[in-house]
């Protein structure tokens, strides 16, 4: 049989009466397989397998514990044969086809009036791959297309009508690699995205032409879309019937007002999904090499975005603060920590454009942070690191460097060395 000779189709088998016989392995993936689509199975076998033995005695299939009969097709709708004896799967082929009965012979596939693909799940799309009669070639097609569709290469989104949805996805710091699988998959499925001027936008190329991309992003001080249209935009496009996608940078629940636009969703009756993502308070220090906690140095961090915030959290060189957002505020909240008792020393970094080709590092200390990045230009998209963690960055100059941060004496003497 060529595979030119195939007519590819599904089949409902839910509440019909289907055959197998056989008692393998083989036969019981393909009983399973049936009951998945809620056929009524019969299982022919003098023996069975432990796992058709389990499905018997939970009372899904009815096994019959004997030699196949020709009038075991009589009346069923589909017969899958896997006995593993060549003579008996073509005895039974030959009485489905004489019934008019479609029937997967597997022991011979060239002959088989029927053939059972390789299957994989991905939401509501079921992928089935026929490959020349290869089932191992078929499998590899198979995983590959479904990983492409789980990490939103391929598309997944419905072309038909039906019920709005707003999910809100976590980007991450900006590079395209960083969201997670299940926010690269909604995105793929979107009708309407909601963009932020941060997040990953390099993504928003790749959605197909008739997706609509509705821009809300906000600078600092400068909201041209109030949070409140915001909201009302997507309850509005959900409501239509579209699956919404708020796009933001870092994580939709770490000063992200994710909250607030899942409260007013589901107030309206709409369908929230909250996917997080890596959020830039804690991976834009990173890729500067800077931990926000680290053994020996800091137990702890906070993250803030202002000043004001900043005479509530610990004013020591071992809890790290990370400010999110604040180069415009850089010179009051380090004369702020200052004040709260925070060493002039203490050292400081700030990552702008994190994972982006144009990041750039700057680090200083405490009291001298504010007129660097002042000379230096710096400014947001940002994140600022405060604490003894910054020590630990390869960016940190030489003289930065202490005896104490190696994780295999985490308890000794904390002993500065720094000298600014």
């Amino acid at each position: 049989m060529a595979i030119q000779d195939i007519y590819p189709t599904a089949l409902r088998l839910l509440g019909r009466p289907v055959l197998v016989v056989g008692g393998g392995p083989v036969a019981a993936r393909r009983a399973k397989g049936l009951l998945d689509a809620g056929a009524l199975v019969t299982v022919v076998a003098p023996v069975a397998s432990p796992a058709l033995q389990e499905l018997a005695d939970a009372g899904l299939v009815t096994w019959e514990a004997r030699p196949y009969r020709s009038s075991d097709v009589d009346g069923v709708w589909f017969v899958q044969t896997a006995t593993g004896a060549p003579e008996v799967d073509a005895q039974v082929s030959a009485d489905a086809e004489a019934q008019r009965v479609w029937c997967v012979n597997a022991s011979n596939h060239e002959a088989s009036a029927a053939w059972t693909p390789a299957v994989a799940v991905v939401d509501d799309v079921k992928i089935a791959v026929n490959a020349g009669g290869d089932p191992r070639r078929a499998m590899a097609v198979r995983d590959a297309v479904a990983t492409a569709l789980e990490t939103g290469d391929l598309p997944l989104r419905r072309r038909r009508a039906h019920r709005g949805s707003v999910a809100l996805v976590g980007g991450g710091p900006g590079d395209t690699g960083l969201i997670t699988v299940r926010g690269r998959r909604l995105l793929g499925q979107a009708d309407v995205v909601v963009a932020d001027r941060l997040g990953p936008r390099e993504l928003l190329k790749e959605l197909a032409p008739d997706v609509r991309v509705i821009e809300v992003g906000k600078t600092p001080g400068h909201h041209p879309v109030p949070q409140a249209e915001i909201n009302r935009i997507l309850v509005e496009e959900a409501l239509k019937g579209h699956r919404v996608v708020r796009l933001k940078g870092g994580d939709p629940y770490v000063l992200g007002r994710g909250g607030e636009e899942a409260e007013y969703c589901r107030q309206r009756g709409v369908e929230v999904e909250v996917v997080s993502g890596v959020t830039s308070a804690i991976s834009v220090p990173a890729a500067a090499g800077i931990p926000v906690t680290h053994r020996g140095l800091a137990k702890g961090f906070s993250v803030v975005t202002g000043h004001e915030e900043l005479s509530e959290v610990p004013a020591r060189a071992d809890h790290t603060i990370v400010l999110l957002m604040g180069v415009g505020q850089l010179r009051e909240s380090a004369s702020a920590l200052g004040e709260a008792g925070l060493p002039q020393d203490t050292p400081v970094g700030i990552v702008e454009n994190g994972y982006l080709p144009d990041q750039r590092v700057t680090i200083g200390t405490l009291g001298s942070i504010a007129d660097q990045a002042q000379a230096a230009g710096v400014a947001n998209p940002a994140v600022i690191v405060i604490g003894d963690v910054v020590r630990v960055s390869p960016f940190a100059p030489s003289h930065f460097k202490t005896a104490d941060y190696s994780t295999t004496t985490p308890n000794s003497p904390r002993k500065t060395v720094l000298t600014t």
